[in-house]
């Protein structure tokens, strides 16, 4: 469905862009200047909840790659960002190292544990490929307690805020530049990836590895390869997570992490980077959205108590109807309002070349 009339695509470069039409461009603009306004108009719970979505949108673009594109289920996603926590944490209080040596420290982990992690789905699949990576939450989880029992860090491991061109980061604004700039950067690894060659074969492997491995592509490498790069970027989110929270715990990594992250790649739309994107900032908002509905109700301070019930038992409700009712999650909510809006006032799509 093309965005716009009048645009036709006459050139490999024209075909490789990912601004083509003027609105579009406009989109663009109109975006990076909100962007760069909200830190300026927002008070401080808006803009930390603006750094979770980021934190968010690094961590769902990484798992978008590996479930929704490539077909891998992973259900160790919280063991990855704990990891690369953990990396930054250790390094900074054993080493005294800074953030241009612990991410990538994070990121080095995050391959390593991609590769070992990613074996299994060579032979396994399914049910059982989930149950292999759920194994990597629970290893991963159980170091980091050893480690923190050992050093006698009891309410975890305090983190001092770090220093990038002289600059220190302590200030919730700076870190919003910070972390835009890792969300978006994360956003435009992914797209560029599916463009490519690598893309492509990921998808191939996910509607089917036979014809794929038919088709002359190396499925044990690319399916290696969809690990590996999910779970750098994910163990990258995690040092990010643990420098901007300045403390790195285990039980900030629950297995509930893993079930949210799936959720956003359910709930924001299979296959889909802008659905990542839109599926992180639906599962940010909703724990708000849950608690500022709850506090409308008649004596809202006896049901202070039940919010964290509500709000599992809400946030399971809300995957069951996206399953069911909407499949291609809200990106595919978005895709019908934009052709609505592309084909008004007509009701249906003309045929081509009809008169």
């Amino acid at each position: 469905m093309p965005f716009a009339s009048g645009y036709f695509r006459t050139s490999y470069a024209r075909d490789l862009r990912m601004i083509d039409t003027r609105t579009q461009v406009a989109g663009v603009i109109a975006l990076a200047v909100a962007a760069g306004a909200f830190p300026l108009l927002a008070g401080p719970f808006l803009l930390d909840l603006a750094n979770q979505f980021f934190l968010a949108v690094v961590g769902a673009v990484a798992l978008m790659l590996l479930t929704g594109v490539a077909g891998q289920v992973s259900l160790g996603h919280a063991g990855l960002l704990a990891a690369g926590a953990f990396t930054a944490g250790i390094l900074h209080k054993e080493a005294g190292a800074p953030i241009w040596v612990t991410l990538p420290a994070a990121a080095v982990t995050g391959a390593m544990l991609g590769v070992v992690f990613g074996l299994p789905s060579l032979r396994l699949r399914g049910l059982y490929l989930a149950v292999s990576t759920l194994a990597l939450h629970f290893v991963v989880v159980y170091i980091g307690h050893e480690y923190e029992t050992r050093r006698g860090f009891s309410t975890g491991i305090l983190i001092d805020p770090p220093r990038i061109l002289g600059f220190i980061i302590d200030d919730a604004r700076i870190w919003y530049a910070v972390l835009l700039a890792a969300a978006v950067a994360s956003v435009l690894l992914a797209l560029n990836l599916l463009r490519a060659k690598t893309g492509r074969a990921w998808r191939a492997i996910h509607d089917h590895e036979t014809v794929a491995a038919g088709l002359g592509i190396n499925v044990p490498l690319y399916k290696l390869a969809a690990f590996v790069v999910s779970s750098t970027m994910t163990a990258v989110a995690g040092a990010l997570f643990a420098y901007y929270r300045g403390f790195v715990s285990v039980e900030a990594f629950s297995l509930f992490l893993s079930i949210q992250y799936v959720a956003m790649v359910i709930i924001g739309g299979m296959g889909s980077i802008l659905g990542a994107v839109l599926g992180a900032a639906f599962v940010t908002l909703f724990p708000y959205a849950i608690e500022a509905g709850m506090g409308l109700l008649p004596n809202a301070e006896r049901y202070s108590s039940l919010i964290f019930a509500v709000n599992y038992a809400a946030f399971g409700l809300v995957m069951v109807l996206f399953l069911v009712f909407e499949p291609l999650g809200l990106v595919g909510i978005w895709r019908r309002m934009r052709d609505w809006l592309v084909l008004w006032p007509y009701k249906q799509r003309p045929l081509g070349g009809s008169k």
